[in-house]
This record gives C-alpha cells, sequence and structure tokens, in this order.
C-alpha cells in the first residue's frame, strides 16, 4: 500500500470502521410495546448463522451482528431485557413471540 492510498480508520473502542455507529439504525426516543414486538422480529429474522466464512446473518448474509440484530438488541436491552432473555428469543427462532415483560431491579 502506498502512502497515498488512503486507509480506512477504526474506532479505537469497537475496532469497527470509522463511521459505522453511523449506519446504526436510530432508536426510538422510548420504547413502546409495537417496538418491542418489531426488536423481537429483528433479532429473530436475523439471527447468527454459522457458515464457512464465519458467522452471518441468517436473513442477508451480512457479517452478524447485521444492523436489524443489532438495533433489535438494543431496543430490547432498552426496554429491560437481559442478555439471556435476548438469547432465549432467538433460541426460539418465533418472529412473532410476544416481547417478555422487562425486568424490574430487585424483582
Amino acid at each position: 500500500m502506498s502512502s497515498s492510498t488512503p486507509r480506512p480508520s477504526t474506532s479505537p473502542t469497537t475496532g469497527e470502521p470509522a463511521g459505522a455507529v453511523l449506519q446504526d439504525i436510530p432508536l426510538p426516543p422510548y420504547v413502546t410495546a409495537e417496538d418491542a414486538q418489531f426488536a423481537v422480529r429483528a433479532v429473530v429474522v436475523h439471527a447468527p448463522r454459522r457458515w464457512s466464512g464465519g458467522t452471518v446473518c441468517r436473513n442477508d448474509a451480512s457479517p452478524h451482528p447485521c444492523r436489524l440484530h443489532r438495533w433489535g438488541a438494543r431496543v430490547l436491552a432498552l426496554r429491560g431485557l437481559r442478555d439471556a432473555d435476548i438469547a432465549a428469543l432467538v433460541e426460539r427462532g418465533d418472529p412473532t413471540a410476544v416481547a417478555p415483560r422487562p425486568h424490574r431491579p430487585g424483582a
């Protein structure tokens, strides 16, 4: 690579190409039950799939986690779901599953 060839910079915190965060789908200002249902569908439909080249999105074969899976997981986390709850939704594989009620601290 010559010194005149621009090199893509990476984020020091995520290791992703600079600007990748700008590609994420914006989160809703507050999470409604409808947002949670869309998020369940996103994480289930865009679940990881092992492939010869690594883990890809089951829906569109982009590197996993794809934009919609990341968005869905972030929305569900904002709703109060734990990583284990989200993983259980993905494992179940039902995009129409009702989003679990959020966990309350100390409950």
